[in-house]
């Protein structure tokens, strides 16, 4: 498996150990398995059940961006509550589609929660991939923005696509 440590504030600053999070990747088959290990923060959820919540970049979150040649890419959320939500944009922040059906199996406990889902390779950017993960957690003016790769600016920007790294996984 290939981690994506989210161990920085956005900007690149420091993040407190307690709040590091990570992403796995690896195939299973010609689909991209995907992991979150991520502390519980305890912020409350989404108001609507668990299954696809657009907006839920408003609430605790661990993200994941895969980004391929002619900022084609995939933007995949995971909340601690089940809740996700699956972007495909070419451009941008230009969606192109949002598939609602994803199985995502979310376990909690002490203090900490993990979740696991596959990608069909239909949804996956073409290679060769980019990529940068998030972590998005509290609330107010304690909200916190972490990043796996610092996308510096004015504000957390999570589609600052220039500052994606590329992403070592080997092809199926």
């Amino acid at each position: 498996m290939t981690w994506l440590e989210i161990t920085q504030g956005w900007d690149g600053g420091a993040a407190l150990a307690a709040e590091r999070a990570r992403v796995g990747l690896s195939w299973q088959g010609a689909d991209l398995a995907v992991r979150v290990e991520a502390p519980d923060h305890g912020d409350p959820p989404p108001p609507s059940p668990p299954g696809h919540t657009p907006g839920l970049w408003d609430y605790e979150v661990v993200e994941l961006f895969l980004c391929g040649p002619g900022d084609v890419y995939l933007e995949l959320e995971l909340g601690p509550a089940g809740h996700h939500l699956v972007l495909l944009l070419h451009g941008v922040r230009k969606p192109r589609a949002s598939p609602r059906e994803l199985d995502v199996v979310v376990n909690r406990g002490a203090g900490r929660w993990t979740a696991g889902t596959t990608l069909p390779q239909a949804w996956l950017p073409p290679r060769p991939w980019r990529a940068n993960a998030y972590a998005i957690h509290g609330c107010g003016p304690d909200r916190r923005y972490l990043a796996c790769h610092p996308v510096p600016g004015d504000g957390p920007d999570f589609h600052r696509l220039q500052h994606f790294k590329p992403l070592a996984l080997e092809a199926p």
